[in-house]
């Protein structure tokens, strides 16, 4: 008996994968990273909130990219250079936690509104690892799965030329 995989068979473009990677990737990427702080617990430093923004714009690119047919392969090569600003933010970072450069001097406690809330809120660094896993850091992973979605999504859009 053959397998669902092999029963069902949607032949997918190489321009629509792109266009769904540039979407899915930032999405679960952001995902996490907030599920991680709102969830989980951890309190993002400066650096880890400049790696948001680049996602937050791909999945807007990427989401106009299926709303504009016409505009799709230019919107998602835009998306792609988002993730891979993000990716870029996410090696500085990493580097910053291994020591292998210095990061900023300052540190981030947000959510404060007033001094008691201000004394109350966690002092983040960001050359300190929070969690990590396979001895990588959240900083490194977003580099690593940015930087190859990047990657694949360019391959793919130079694949499906017209």
């Amino acid at each position: 008996m053959a397998s669902a995989a092999q029963r069902v068979s949607i032949p997918m473009s190489g321009m629509a994968l792109a266009r769904l990677i540039a979407l899915v990737v930032p999405m679960a990427l952001l995902g996490g990273a907030l599920g991680s702080q709102y969830l989980g617990g951890l309190h993002p430093c400066e650096m880890c909130y400049w790696q948001r923004w680049p996602h937050g714009a791909a999945i807007v690119l990427a989401a106009a990219a299926f709303a504009m047919p016409a505009r799709a392969r230019t919107l998602t090569a835009l998306a792609a250079l988002a993730i891979a600003v993000s990716g870029l933010i996410g090696v500085y970072h990493a580097g910053v936690e291994l020591k292998w450069w210095e990061g900023l001097t300052t540190c981030t406690a947000g959510g404060a509104l007033d001094l008691d809330q201000l004394m109350k809120v966690p002092l983040i660094r960001c050359d300190q690892i929070q969690w990590s896993l396979l001895g990588i850091s959240m900083a490194g992973w977003n580099a690593i799965i940015s930087l190859g979605a990047f990657a694949l999504i360019s391959f793919l859009l130079i694949r499906s030329r017209p």
